[in-house]
């Protein structure tokens, strides 16, 4: 599931979830929020410092001594921002140690260990920033982006649950949460999550993971196929074209007859011989028996092409 769309939230599923290799780190919440943690790097650590970039940054970074707290989180999240994570962990706990709010930087230092695949360490990050802070909404979406990666979508459900209840107006927590009752076949709730985080972010779902956005792409195939066929019924229930052909040809890709699954919609039946469909259909057909299509849905024909004309009402 970037990180995440706002500095402070994560939307997971663009990684491959068993993927992420855990470590061997283990630390108590103690011992990395002490003060000896914020006198400075960790000793024969590879941070990628040899470079004229690094050399140019190092230059204008502030005093951990002297600086506010403000500065010295601003200059983490530049660190972070320009893939100096074990660097930006140094200035959120400079800043920690300035008397920067401990339950927002705790949670920001979790997302760099989620970045590091530190996954162990993210999640003891957030399980603090939560004893610190029980109303964070971010913070428990990002516990569940943790748990979804290490323990499954089923343990992950509750945490999202209780971002929602938190932020109802958090689209990527409506999709995180729609991925995982997909992966935990709960069609109905997936829907109705999927649903609501269209409402909110009409693009959610095709957003970078930097933006906010996800991808079902830790999903099996066949969870896959139905998830963008649901988002390609409710792109079509809200007239967004172009967003609904790209679904069906992911949800086609996968392996679904979407033609046939078609007929049970009643928005969805009236493109069913559409030949934008039948041609992504093909297309799908194509790629799994391991030929590449040469034509797509959206470019197929001239401009007085059947296939080129928009889908009427």
């Amino acid at each position: 599931m970037r990180l995440p769309g706002s500095t402070h939230s994560v939307a997971i599923e663009v990684w491959t979830a068993r993927s992420l290799a855990l470590g061997l780190l283990s630390v108590s919440t103690a011992l990395w929020l002490s003060p000896g943690l914020a006198q400075g790097p960790v000793v024969g650590q590879d941070r990628g410092h040899d470079t004229p970039q690094w050399r140019q940054i190092e230059g204008h970074l502030p005093n951990p001594a002297t600086s506010s707290a403000d500065v010295l989180e601003q200059q983490a999240d530049i660190l972070r921002a320009r893939r100096y994570p074990a660097d930006a962990l140094d200035y959120y706990k400079y800043a920690m140690a300035r008397g920067g709010s401990a339950p927002k930087l705790t949670n920001k230092m979790g997302l760099t260990e989620l970045e590091m695949h530190n996954v162990e360490l993210a999640r003891a990050y957030f399980q603090r920033s939560l004893k610190l802070n029980r109303k964070d909404a971010d913070a428990w979406n990002n516990l569940g982006a943790v748990e979804y990666l290490d323990r499954g979508a089923v343990a992950a459900v509750t945490d999202y649950k209780r971002a929602i209840k938190l932020n109802k107006h958090q689209a990527v927590f409506h999709a995180n949460l729609a991925t995982a009752d997909f992966e935990s076949k709960d069609y109905t709730g997936a829907r109705r999550e999927m649903g609501q985080a269209l409402e909110l972010d009409p693009s959610i779902f095709d957003k970078e993971i930097s933006t906010g956005g996800v991808a079902a792409h830790v999903l099996t195939s066949e969870d896959r196929a139905r998830m963008s066929f649901e988002m390609a019924r409710m792109y079509a229930h809200n007239g967004q074209q172009d967003q609904m052909l790209h679904s069906l040809s992911q949800a086609a890709e996968a392996g679904m007859d979407v033609q046939r699954e078609m007929v049970h919609d009643l928005v969805l039946a009236k493109y069913e011989m559409d030949p934008r469909v039948v041609l992504l259909v093909h297309n799908a057909q194509m790629l799994r028996t391991g030929h590449v299509p040469t034509v797509s849905a959206s470019s197929a024909g001239d401009a007085d092409s059947p296939a080129t004309k928009p889908i009427t009402e």
